[in-house]
């Protein structure tokens, strides 16, 4: 246990100023580049991000968050390597990260969620760890999601601090249409949250700042150099199959319809891009119907807006005898 009871206070990473307001997939990548590459040391950097949602490393991307939402919206999509659910982030909250060659990765999460714990408390919040990986209010919701994992003879511990939010992104971006969509996959659960801006009088520049100084004593000044090596990790995790294929899932459309018969239809996805289609029932072809369906569902993202734009570009419902358009969108919606 000597080696985890001296971690804090941690190193300070500082990044130049051009690494500010980056995607998600930066900071990340920065974690590995600071394993990989700073002297032996125990590091801890804070980030903030613009709306983005971050999915653990096993998590079905479509099941998780409303795809259709989060482009209307603008808001990031990105997975990152430890597991744990999906989390909703934007500039109200305050990212951290813990880079550290400390052993066992449990025994240092926990060692790690009470030294937040208690600097939040030293400045007024009345806190607590629980679970497995939260943080959380006194008698109130959790403030704090934390995840970890194991790299290059490192641990990181990464997690992120809810000052305040954006209620209407946060439910909007983490709650799918599960009713359109039928999937294999593990759920994230929805834990009831708080904001640490209805207990503290800090701004969240001032909290950062001041949670860094409490659990740092010394820095890591990045250079630009440095930051080309992160860019150079970073393209990975912009990589829509590190992204979107992590699980394959089998997803089913059926129906019964007047005048036509049943209608059924089978999606390979590969994340939430089509990569087979497959149709049945006992309807009557007037023209090739499975050729004309994988035509045109083949490399489609799978959200409501690609699928009916598939259709009315392609029209593959004029194969099957009795099929409209309109019926074919009500059976994918």
């Amino acid at each position: 246990m000597s080696n985890l009871q001296s971690i804090f206070p941690a190193c300070h990473v500082v990044f130049p100023a051009s690494a500010d307001s980056r995607r998600a997939t930066f900071y990340l990548a920065a974690e590995e580049y600071i394993a990989q590459k700073l002297p032996a040391d125990n590091y801890l950097f804070s980030w903030q991000l613009s709306p983005t949602v971050v999915i653990g490393r096993n998590q079905v991307v479509h099941q998780e968050i409303n795809l259709d939402f989060c482009q209307a919206e603008g808001i990031d999509v990105v997975r990152r390597k430890s597991g744990g659910g999906a989390i909703f982030a934007d500039q109200h909250n305050i990212m951290w990260s813990l880079v550290t060659t400390a052993c066992a990765v449990e025994p240092l999460f926990q060692v790690y969620a009470h030294e937040v714990a208690r600097s939040l408390d030293s400045l007024g919040a009345q806190t607590e760890v629980s679970g497995r990986n939260d943080i959380t209010l006194k008698n109130g919701g959790k403030i704090c999601g934390n995840a970890f994992y194991h790299l290059a003879n490192h641990n990181i511990v990464h997690g992120t601090m809810l000052y305040d939010t954006n209620p209407r992104l946060m439910q909007g971006a983490l709650t799918p249409d599960v009713s359109k969509l039928q999937s294999k996959g593990v759920s994230s659960v929805r834990s009831r949250v708080a904001l640490l801006k209805d207990v503290l009088t800090l701004t969240v520049t001032e909290l950062r700042s001041r949670l860094s100084s409490l659990m740092t004593n010394r820095t890591y000044e990045l250079t630009e150099n440095d930051l080309v090596g992160i860019e150079k990790l970073e393209e990975a995790y912009n990589n829509p199959a590190y992204l979107y294929g992590r699980i394959t899932s089998d997803v089913e459309r059926k129906a019964v319809i007047s005048g036509c018969g049943t209608v059924a239809l089978y999606f390979k996805l590969r994340g939430t891009i089509i990569e087979d289609v497959h149709l049945t029932g006992d309807f009557f072809e007037l023209a090739d119907a499975q050729k004309t369906f994988h035509d045109a569902f083949c490399q489609v993202t799978f959200t409501p807006q690609n699928m009916e734009n598939a259709i009315r570009n392609h029209h593959p419902e004029r194969t099957i005898r009795n099929l409209t358009t309109e019926q074919l969108l009500q059976m994918l919606s």
